[in-house]
């Protein structure tokens, strides 16, 4: 005997070896046995044998009218059994099994009740299920015609105006992503990779930026109508005769610098910063969109603005007028270039003169200055701010030689992108000169200067703190604490504020600090253990690191470009130098990359290369070794000893060194030479505490009540202020923000931190 029954949803037939009860044993036609329970049996037949019903009834099943069944069917429930006998009379085992697979197979017509039983589908719900069917069958066809379409590498017409969002932000259950994501698997490439072969974008540079607007900026880059509603009437003004140093695309200009001579050899240095913390009040409109942007987004040839346009012109200290500013004065001995005293103001400030890098590099040099030799705007006072900026400088290479670590080294270029439609300018600016180091030190100067301000006084800030050694060193926290990568006692961002948030933040702690004096931790916009400034230190970690990354990105696509465009691509012939191992850097523009089985060659080795392939999508590069070109001497390789363990083995984080010091298109880079290896010997921190505080002073309120104002919070005030401090300070584990690390591929390690021409942050 043999039998027809249902086992996990499926239909079997198989011939009976033995019953026990209810329970049969049933060997199928494939030599497996099965415990088959007599309920899941449907029908029991002698022939045909068991394979060959199987075969006929799903023959059969294929030839039933579901149509037809359907309208024989009872509307109540019924067994395959009694519906067999309506529709074929006097049924036969293949006619019953037949029946079984086409009812099991219909589901929209018919619904399964149990082990044989169904009930046949209300007759509306079987009109939308049919119509839904016939919808999909017609766009499975339209899908199969732009899939074709894809594959020839043909643009069918319903993608116009579609292409961004099915890549960035794709309906997955549309028609054209399915036909997208198959068409693109069955080329073996990426759906971008596929519309830039079919010409749906319009270029790599087009989608990359797309990608990033998409997820960081979904409303798009532009700004709300805004209403600013502040005059700077009523601050005093002061004709400090104050000059900016920045790029010629410089528009978010931020800080200006000033000299008054005084009486016996002593020197008023001012630092003046444009203060949109006047005109920008916490949580209202304008501080809501710049804290969702959280900072100027920067890559080569263009950006995308903290602030309103609008808002920028209100507070960028441009030329020829007076514009509101947070100004930090220190006395200067003139002779021995110690600073007796400061003080911190807010007024407007008369802006004679904003000084661009390409007019005044070649000629503000160290020989020029040494000699007076040379006419340019500002001569004097930049006279005396290089010999000021140069003790600040040393002074923080003594800060940092106590901390255990070297004295920092700069690489020799910066480099300019210049963008025109699809051609692309690098151009090598050299680092370190001193109009590099006057605006460096400056910024360096106030942002340690504040932050010590602030810490005094126990208003909350944002500090950047920096460890000599040890995983992810750098970070963002709230209670002051050493910066030893650039010798000072404590960094807070400072000098920024119209394209850093952190900075906002602070400038705002300040104004009140300027305003309220040792009240002000009692009225300012964040309080001691204000979660929200928290949630702000947070959120700008992760979004200025996803900028960063973006620019790195841009600018190693336009270096990509520039080899396409200036050595013919593939096939073009380059010349690199060995940074270590495997980690090459082209000479003539900032991109390293590695090439894997280069061998073992001295750091330095210049060797020449030929590009083997450009993937400007994933912006990476494959080269070939053709020859070793040469190799450093001794001496060189002496030279660069030091250096070898930041670039090649912590390029994150000589990036974000670099970043510190790099003030407005360039100035000293700082490279962590040797730090890791030399973490061993740093000296305890108490000892780095005493050399940072002996070479640079926090301001005061003011010049005449500076000793006053000290006297009285460290006697009246000093357990209210301790006892405040006590309390924003919280554990450890809450106050550290750690900053992660830039995320880099092997092939798309950045050089140290190139950097794109235009505005760029203060650090």
């Amino acid at each position: 005997m043999n039998v027809f029954f249902e086992e996990s949803g499926n239909f079997k037939a198989g011939s009976v070896l033995s019953k026990q009860g209810e329970a049969l044993q049933v060997e199928l036609p494939g030599g497996r046995r099965a415990k088959v329970k007599g309920r899941d049996v449907l029908v029991e037949f002698a022939a045909p044998e068991p394979a060959e019903l199987m075969r006929l009834a799903e023959q059969q099943s294929g030839e039933i009218d579901l149509d037809f069944l359907w309208e024989v069917a009872d509307e109540a429930e019924f067994d395959v059994g009694s519906l067999a006998a309506d529709y074929f009379g006097t049924p036969g085992a293949v006619q019953h099994a037949a029946l079984a697979l086409r009812l099991h197979g219909s589901p929209v017509y018919f619904r399964r009740k149990g082990r044989g039983r169904y009930q046949r589908a209300p007759e509306e719900q079987l009109k939308a299920a049919l119509a839904a069917l016939e919808r999909r069958r017609q766009q499975a066809l339209v899908q199969a015609e732009y899939e074709t379409e894809l594959k020839a590498g043909q643009l069918p017409p319903a993608f116009d105006g579609k292409v961004m969002a099915l890549l960035v932000r794709p309906d997955k259950n549309s028609i054209e992503y399915k036909a997208l994501e198959a068409a693109a698997g069955a080329r073996g490439v990426t759906p971008a990779q596929l519309m830039i072969e079919c010409g749906g974008l319009p270029s790599v540079q087009a989608w990359l930026e797309a990608r990033f607007t998409a997820e960081h900026f979904p409303q798009g880059t532009g700004f709300p109508a805004v209403k600013l509603d502040f005059s700077p009437n009523g601050l005093p003004r002061v004709d400090a005769d104050a000059f900016s140093i920045d790029d010629v695309t410089t528009t978010e200009i931020d800080d200006a610098f000033s000299v008054q001579p005084l009486s016996d050899g002593r020197v008023r240095i001012g630092i003046h910063i444009a203060a949109p913390a006047l005109g920008i009040a916490p949580h209202d409109e304008i501080d809501r969109i710049a804290r969702a942007r959280l900072s100027t987004v920067y890559m080569p040839g263009d950006k995308i603005t903290m602030l309103p346009e609008s808002v920028v012109d209100a507070f960028t200290l441009k030329e020829g007028d007076y514009r509101p500013a947070l100004s930090l004065y220190f006395i200067v001995n003139a002779t021995t270039q110690e600073i007796v005293t400061s003080e911190t103001c807010v007024e407007a400030v008369f802006v004679r003169t904003n000084i661009r890098h390409n007019e005044l590099e070649d000629i503000v040099t160290e020989a020029a200055l040494a000699d007076g030799s040379g006419d340019y705007p500002h001569k004097a006072q930049i006279a005396v701010l290089w010999p000021f900026a140069q003790a600040l400088h040393e002074k923080r290479q003594q800060a940092r030689l106590a901390s255990g670590l070297r004295r920092e080294t700069q690489r020799q270029s910066d480099y300019n992108y210049y963008i025109e439609g699809e051609h692309v300018t690098i151009q090598p600016r050299r680092r370190g000169s001193p109009l590099d180091t006057i605006v460096a030190e400056m910024a360096i100067l106030a942002n340690s200067s504040w932050g010590g301000y602030l810490s005094e006084n126990g208003v909350p800030a944002i500090y950047r703190a920096q460890r000599s050694f040890g995983p992810n060193r750098t970070r963002l926290q709230i209670s002051p604490a050493p910066h030893e990568g650039l010798g000072v006692a404590q960094y807070a961002w400072s000098t920024s504020p119209l394209r850093r948030y952190v900075d906002l933040v602070n400038q705002w702690q300040l104004v009140a600090l300027v305003e309220h004096g040792v009240t002000a931790k009692l009225v300012a916009p964040f309080k001691p253990k204000d979660a929200e400034l928290y949630a702000v230190m947070q959120h700008f970690d992760e979004t200025y690191t996803a900028y960063a990354e973006h620019q790195q990105r841009m600018e190693r696509f336009w270096c990509l470009r520039w080899l396409e465009q200036e050595k013919g691509g593939v096939g073009g012939q380059v010349v690199a130098t060995v940074v270590k191992g495997d980690l090459l850097r082209l000479e003539e523009i900032p991109l390293q990359f590695l090439l894997p089985g280069l061998g073992i060659h001295p750091r330095g080795t210049r060797v020449l290369l030929q590009v083997a392939d450009i993937d400007l999508l994933n912006v990476t590069i494959s080269t070939r070794l053709l020859h070793v070109i040469d190799t450093p001497d001794s001496a060189a390789l002496a030279a660069t000893e030091g250096v070898e363990e930041d670039e090649a083995g912590e390029a994150g984080e000589a990036a974000a060194q670099a970043e510190e010091a790099d003030q407005s298109q360039g100035a000293d880079e700082i490279v962590l030479a040797g730090d890791a290896a030399e973490a061993a010997q740093a000296v305890p921190g108490a000892a780095v505490e005493q050399a940072i505080t002996g070479s640079i002073g926090a301001p005061s309120a003011s010049l005449a009540a500076h000793e006053a104002q000290a006297a009285q919070a460290g006697e009246a005030l000093s357990a209210q202020t301790d006892a405040a401090l006590h309390e924003a300070t919280p554990e450890p584990a809450d106050e550290v923000a750690e900053l992660p690390p830039v995320a880099a591929s092997e092939d798309a390690l950045g050089d140290g931190a190139p950097r794109a021409a235009g505005d760029r942050p203060l650090s």
